[in-house]
């Protein structure tokens, strides 16, 4: 019984071609159920214990499936290699690359989600932004979610109204040439697309950002899938957001500072604009 509840707050079950989302009552016809099947793309982790790995997300790779119809996704490769109860603890962004926990059973799981809500776990992000950010800022910019589609396509918005939100970011290289620069940004808080947004705030938006320092036109082409590579790079300046989550530090059991074993480098095509 409870797992065919689940089946229904999940929208797996269907009967004639409808999906069921009433309860405790009889099913007459052809009654489907859509069974989750993990695939795999041979993605490894890069650090495991007994009870988490590390995985390095790609970009454009989504960390949970989106729908039934999500052929991969990083939770697709946590299933397949860990079991039905592995699961991803934490979000990034699909087109932001790096380091992502994921659980091999459910108290891990329970434990670790934990330590993010009491904000026991700290971040490094990589970022290439536009403009020369030439010290250390702390932006402190309070941030809630956009209700309101008819003239901008954020998800978020800095606005006085929405919750506590603080990233520090160190600039790491200036590209004089681009007028680019690339920096470290540590979020102290959580909130979705919390660097991205924050430094869209402060006139430093992150290159490749398809939303956020944008034109409404452009973050419309985007979100309905029908901006071409070439119409990106041209309009945003790259194919990806360059963003990318580099370290995580933590306690569980042990103490860890894990690092990305990516060169940011080759990441970003930071070869190529050097040699510009």
């Amino acid at each position: 019984m409870k797992e065919s509840q689940r089946w229904i707050d999940k929208h797996r079950l269907v009967c004639n071609g409808q999906i069921i989302n009433q309860k405790n009552f009889e099913l007459e016809g052809k009654v489907e159920v859509a069974v989750f099947v993990p695939s795999t793309l041979g993605l490894k982790p890069i650090f495991q214990t007994d009870t988490f790995a590390l995985f390095e997300k790609p970009s454009g790779v989504l960390v949970h499936p989106s729908s039934r119809h999500t052929e991969y996704s990083l939770t697709h490769e946590a299933k397949y290699l860990y079991g039905a109860e592995a699961n991803i603890v934490h979000r990034i962004d699909k087109e932001t690359s790096g380091l992502v926990i994921i659980s091999k059973n459910k108290i891990a799981e329970r434990e670790i989600k934990t330590l993010f809500e009491n904000r026991k776990i700290n971040k490094g992000y990589i970022a290439l932004v536009a403009g020369e950010i030439d010290k250390e800022l702390f932006i402190d910019a309070l941030i809630a979610k956009n209700r309101e589609f008819s003239e901008i396509k954020l998800k978020v918005r800095i606005s006085d109204e929405g919750k506590a939100s603080q990233t520090i970011i160190k600039p790491i290289q200036y590209f004089k040439d681009l007028n680019q620069t690339l920096v470290e940004a540590i979020p102290l808080t959580g909130r979705q697309h919390q660097i991205r947004v924050h430094l869209f705030h402060v006139k430093h938006p992150i290159i490749g950002d398809p939303i956020y320092g944008v034109d409404f036109e452009t973050a419309d082409l985007y979100l309905n899938g029908k901006l071409s590579d070439e119409e990106r790079i041209k309009k945003i300046g790259a194919s990806r957001l360059m963003l990318h989550a580099n370290w995580i530090e933590f306690t569980y059991k042990n103490h860890f500072k894990l690092y990305s074993k990516s060169s940011i480098s080759e990441l970003f095509n930071l070869y190529q604009k050097t040699r510009l």
